[in-house]
């Protein structure tokens, strides 16, 4: 069974930096490079939405309308890591958010049910 593992989360004012990871592990005889990469995340109160994804070989980076150009999604295939690099943080960025794993591209128009594996979730509280 993959398992994705988030760290980085945390506590910034608006206008600092965060940067978000994911680890893979359990493969199983698939290859890292099997699978689309992406975040998502859930605000109190709301449902649970697309932030950026990266294809396999990350000639692809869909990103939500709300955090282009503030977010950066990478991956390392060799570690079998996913990055997310968020500046520029906005209290409304304020969520749980969590790595996703699907065997098969992750766009904007995936949707939550359409993803195979979740981490468990990181913290990023942005104060104003």
């Amino acid at each position: 069974q993959v398992q994705l593992a988030e760290s980085g989360g945390g506590y910034v004012q608006a206008g600092g930096s965060l940067r978000l990871s994911c680890a893979a592990s359990g493969l199983a005889g698939r290859t890292f490079t099997d699978l689309g990469m992406g975040w998502f995340r859930q605000a109190p109160g709301k449902e649970r939405e697309f932030v950026a994804a990266v294809s396999w070989t990350a000639a692809l980076t869909p990103y939500a309308d709300s955090v282009k150009g503030r977010f950066t999604i990478s991956r390392d295939n060799v570690n079998r890591m996913v990055y997310l690099q968020m500046d520029n943080l906005k209290p409304e960025d304020t969520a749980v958010y969590y790595c996703a794993g699907r065997e098969a591209l992750i766009t904007k128009a995936t949707m939550p049910k359409q993803i195979d594996y979740w981490g468990q979730g990181t913290q990023v509280t942005v104060s104003s």
